[in-house]
């Protein structure tokens, strides 16, 4: 019997001291958070915007710094079409660049403004330069 009531002892102490007499294990979960990134759609221009915006370029001074595989002043017209890819917000900020000019993007060389341009003509001649991927 004084063994009995020992072993009983023991087993209620190892119990405690574990805290786990009278408690019920609980099961937890981990929730894995999942964040999608989209890119903003863009607007395909026409076969016909491209053309009109290839024959722009060629009629303004771009071609003076720049060429279409080629870096000279500034860089290719490819290697535009490649960090840029064609949304709509990436065609209205080169839109602005170009008519305000700038610099820092491609290097020290400040890129001269074009006020004179309508900015409707220059987003044709954007569209064309990143169709050159």
């Amino acid at each position: 019997m004084k063994r009995t009531i020992l072993l009983t002892g023991f087993i209620l102490a190892t119990l405690v001291a574990n805290n786990s007499f009278g408690q019920t294990t609980k099961k937890t979960t981990t929730v894995k958070k999942t964040t999608t990134v989209t890119k903003a759609a863009a607007t395909k221009p026409s076969a016909a915007d491209l053309v009109i915006g290839k024959q722009a370029l060629s009629k303004s001074d771009c071609l003076a710094c720049h060429k279409e595989d080629t870096k000279l002043v500034g860089p290719a017209y490819k290697d535009v079409a490649a960090k840029y890819p064609a949304t709509d917000a990436n065609v209205d900020m080169l839109v602005k660049k170009i008519i305000a000019g700038g610099s820092g993007n491609w290097g020290q060389v400040p890129m001269s403004p074009h006020p004179q341009l309508a900015a409707a003509d220059v987003k044709k001649m954007v569209q064309y330069i990143l169709s050159l991927k």
